[in-house]
C-alpha cells in the first residue's frame, strides 16, 4: 500500500485519490468551461503519489505536461452519507498537492467523448506535501495557495475562493463513495495552469501547512 507521511512522522497508508475538476471560477472560465452545478470528481489510483523532492515523469506518449496545484484533504476516518455540519469531524490533516494533467491526451479525450484517467493518472501525477495535522490549520477555508515554476509565480490565490466548500465537498463525496481512512481529496485548482517542461522546478505552498518542491523529466 502507498503511504503519506504526516508532520508528526506517522505515516497513513492511501486507499483512494479523489479529485475535483472546476472547483474555482476563474479556472473553469480560463479553460473555456461552464461553472459546474455541483462537484466535478474523478479519481487518480495511490501509484500516482509522489513525495516531497520527487521527479514528475512526462509519459513519452504525451508532449504538454500542466500543473494544477490544490489544497488536499486527508480523511481520518470511515464515513458514508455524512451531514455538512459532521464533515469536518472526519478530516484527519491536509497537504498541498499538485494535479499534473497530460493536456493534450485530457484535450484528445473529451473530444472523444472518452474518460480521463490517463491524463489524470499516470504514475507521478500526484505529487504531495508532507500533511499537517488537522488541529494545526485553524482556518483550513482562508490559505493562501501558490504554485511558482523556475521561482515565477505562476498559480496565486486563495482557499476562499472555492466553488463549492470543504465540508461541502467531504459530505457530497460521502454520499457517492464511502470514505475512508487514508482516502485523499484534492480540492480543485484556481486559474493560472500553464505547461512545464523537463528540467524545470516546481513549488507550491500553502499558508500554515507548508511547501511541496519537485522537478520535472522524462520517463524512463
Amino acid at each position: 500500500m502507498r503511504t503519506v507521511t504526516l508532520r508528526s512522522g506517522n505515516a497513513v497508508g492511501v486507499g483512494k485519490i479523489l479529485c475535483l475538476g472546476r472547483n474555482y471560477a476563474e479556472h473553469a472560465r480560463e479553460m473555456d468551461s461552464e461553472l459546474p452545478e455541483f462537484p466535478i470528481v474523478f479519481l487518480k489510483p495511490s501509484t500516482a503519489l509522489l513525495a516531497d523532492g520527487g521527479g514528475i515523469k512526462i509519459p513519452s506518449f504525451s508532449s504538454e505536461l500542466h500543473h494544477e496545484v490544490e489544497l488536499v484533504v486527508l480523511i481520518g476516518k470511515e464515513c458514508r452519507n455524512i451531514a455538512l455540519k459532521d464533515a469536518w469531524d472526519h478530516i484527519a490533516g491536509y497537504a498541498v498537492g499538485l494535479d499534473m494533467t497530460l493536456r493534450d491526451v485530457q484535450t484528445e479525450a473529451k473530444k472523444r467523448g472518452l474518460p480521463w484517467s490517463v491524463a489524470k493518472g499516470f504514475d507521478t501525477s500526484a505529487p504531495i506535501s508532507t500533511i499537517v495535522e488537522k488541529s494545526a490549520v485553524p482556518n483550513p477555508s482562508e490559505l493562501s495557495l501558490s504554485l511558482s515554476v523556475n521561482g515565477k509565480i505562476r498559480q496565486n490565490s486563495n482557499t476562499n475562493k472555492m466553488i463549492f466548500s470543504i465540508d461541502h465537498v467531504v459530505s457530497y463525496l460521502s454520499s457517492i463513495f464511502t470514505l475512508e481512512q487514508g482516502d485523499l481529496i484534492f480540492t480543485g485548482t484556481p486559474e493560472g495552469v500553464g505547461a512545464v517542461v523537463p528540467g524545470d522546478i516546481l513549488e507550491a505552498k500553502l499558508e500554515s501547512v507548508g511547501t511541496l518542491r519537485v522537478h520535472v523529466e522524462h520517463a524512463a
